[in-house]
């Protein structure tokens, strides 16, 4: 699959997401602002995907300053930095791993601000790492995953944490690769994840590229499902674990957990570390953002709903920590109590 994001001659390459399955079209990015509209609307989405976004916009925008005779006066260049991330930060407040790209560029800023054309240079090194470790997480997000599934497993998964969502291989189908790739026979069940249909447009699309066995359902069918038995296991991704193991993902994540609870299935979250948030004490710490009424009243272009209905449109919400049954991540599988498996994972960013 060719890369979701990537730095090419000079400009951030992206894959519209919004055009899939239909159309494969990319577009160039040659102003931080770009990157940063692309981000808010949805041209990449996931949170490891938004993570590399932030940190190219990031380098795009400090590149943009090339030659400009302010870079000589003392302050602009620390002044302009600030705006730049201040725009790239302000597009989608519930991923965390915009905020630690962001954190991570900050770091090489304060290194090298004293000297223009080092500090653009490895701004570049820097995003570009965090993309190809990206990758590298995922693959051992799987391996660690794929360990939970038997051969024979159906996987119930909600919206995309796939490679779309992430550098290349995924979180959630990242487990599910994996096993496949271990000589598993694993199917999946994607739920369409409504209002945006990242399920029923990515998910099923990624899937269907690699020949693994998908079946599409509507967000409604997930407990019918589940009571026909015909799901093993429910995995999905995360855009933001608290301290305590509270995990806000896709809307229609906490509904998945509840039903798989009260089913008996296990239900599990593939995360990288980079989503863990030490300094959220707990769900209700984690901003949920609320997008545009559209969404839910139109379909590209096409009414659903008369213009004037009242809509409430969370794009996440937060499934307690009593509901998940481990939390899968690239260091290793975190089992209950969360917190103190948290606390005690060596990889963790700290404050």
């Amino acid at each position: 699959m060719h890369p979701v994001i990537e730095w090419k001659d000079g400009a951030v390459v992206m894959l519209d997401q919004r055009l899939l399955p239909g159309e494969k079209a990319f577009i160039r990015h040659h102003r931080h602002l770009d990157v940063a509209r692309s981000i808010r609307d949805m041209v990449i989405r996931g949170a490891p995907a938004i993570g590399i976004a932030a940190a190219y916009g990031i380098a795009l925008g400090v590149a943009e300053l090339a030659g400009r005779p302010e870079l000589g006066r003392a302050g602009f260049l620390e002044e302009r930095f600030r705006e730049i991330v201040a725009a790239i930060t302000s597009t989608r407040p519930t991923a965390v791993n915009l905020f630690w790209a962001a954190e991570r560029m900050q770091a090489v800023f304060e290194r090298h601000h004293g000297d223009y054309p080092t500090l653009r240079r490895e701004l570049l090194a820097a995003a570009e790492a965090l993309d190809r470790e990206d990758y590298g997480i995922n693959r051992a997000i799987g391996r660690n995953g794929a360990a939970l599934l038997r051969d024979g497993d159906t996987v119930l998964t909600h919206c995309n944490a796939g490679a779309l969502a992430t550098a290349g291989y995924g979180t959630a189908l990242g487990v599910v690769r994996a096993a496949v790739e271990a000589g598993k026979k694993v199917r999946v069940i994607a739920g369409e994840t409504r209002p945006y249909l990242q399920g029923a447009r990515l998910t099923v699309w990624e899937l269907q590229e690699e020949n693994i066995p998908v079946t599409l359902i509507t967000d409604s069918m997930a407990g019918h499902v589940m009571q026909k038995q015909m799901a093993q296991a429910v995995i999905v991704g995360a855009d933001r674990v608290a301290a305590n193991g509270d995990v806000a993902n896709k809307i229609g994540t906490y509904s998945l957990a509840v039903l798989a609870s009260h089913h008996h299935l296990p239900f599990y979250v593939a995360a990288p570390l980079s989503t863990i948030d030490p300094a959220t004490a707990d769900g209700a710490g984690i901003p949920i953002e609320e997008r545009d009424k559209s969404e839910v009243t139109n379909f590209r272009g096409q009414a659903t709903a008369r213009p004037e209905t009242d809509v409430y449109n969370p794009a996440f919400d937060v499934t307690p920590a009593a509901l998940i049954t481990a939390i899968i991540t690239e260091e290793r599988v975190l089992y209950p109590p969360f917190g103190e498996a948290i606390a005690s994972l060596r990889g963790l960013r700290r404050k």
